[in-house]
């Protein structure tokens, strides 16, 4: 072969091993990360006595014993997309997560854009018996630490947490997130510690805190209110007041301590 042909030659097989390299090199650069922590999520229907059923998000975490479970309430314009991203971060950490729809039992699901006026029509005694189903699921459920389930409810969601922490004595921890202020007289109800987490700058809910905290103290009952600076009502949904600020991990960080002392233990 004469020189200039072996010059092609060498130059061909460099070029190759070059565009080889830039291949593996544009391939390592792009593939997807893998998870430390990865979860299962799934859509399930919860049987009712009477023939109705509740649709809820499950979430699943990887470990490798029995997890405590947590029930997820949505705020007041129904199941949105935002609810089940809850569920996977609670399962991140180890828990089992349920998130109903508590439209479903009534309406199929929580409609596109008429979830709020018909939140307006639900019944006490019908929120109770969908989140007793709920419970009932999670405590069933063979992955579940039998007894070892709580509730978190956000806005609407988190009122009615203080309210069926005063309907349901096995609860082992809630978390009231900005939630309407429970009705005093029956706090003497309650069995499980409670953590509150408010805005700021949310008076409409906060201004009625220092009775409610006084009430439990006299009762006798664990409650720890929190209020994160610079933020408003609903702020650990993106899009809210302060919902782009660091306070939103600092009050999951107390959210998920406390799960951790009192469910998973």
């Amino acid at each position: 072969m004469d020189t200039s042909r072996r010059g092609i030659a060498s130059y061909l097989v460099v070029g190759a091993v070059a565009m080889g390299l830039g291949i593996a090199g544009t391939w390592l650069a792009t593939r997807p990360r893998l998870d430390a922590v990865t979860t299962h999520g799934e859509w399930v229907h919860i049987k009712k006595p009477g023939g109705d059923s509740v649709r809820a998000y499950v979430a699943y975490p990887e470990r490798r014993d029995k997890a405590p479970a947590m029930i997820v309430i949505h705020e007041i314009f129904g199941l949105t997309d935002w609810e089940p991203t809850v569920g996977d971060r609670l399962a991140s950490k180890g828990f089992v997560a349920i998130v109903p729809d508590m439209l479903s039992s009534r309406w199929g699901q929580t409609p596109a854009d008429t979830g709020r006026a018909l939140m307006a029509q639900l019944t006490p005694d019908g929120i109770t018996a969908d989140l007793d189903a709920a419970f009932n699921y999670a405590n069933s459920l063979p992955s579940v630490r039998t007894g070892q389930v709580g509730v978190m409810g956000f806005c609407w969601g988190g009122g009615q947490t203080f309210r069926y922490a005063t309907n349901n004595s096995n609860l082992k921890a809630a978390v009231v997130c900005y939630g309407p202020n429970p009705d005093t007289t029956k706090l003497a109800r309650i069995r499980t510690p409670i953590l509150g987490v408010y805005g700021e700058n949310d008076n409409r809910i906060n201004s009625m805190l220092p009775a409610v905290g006084r009430i439990m103290a006299q009762l006798g009952k664990r409650f720890e209110a929190d209020s994160y600076p610079g933020t408003g009502h609903g702020f650990l949904k993106p899009g809210r007041r302060g919902s782009d600020s660091d306070q939103v991990e600092k009050a999951w960080a107390k959210i998920e301590a406390f799960l951790k002392r009192e469910l998973d233990r």
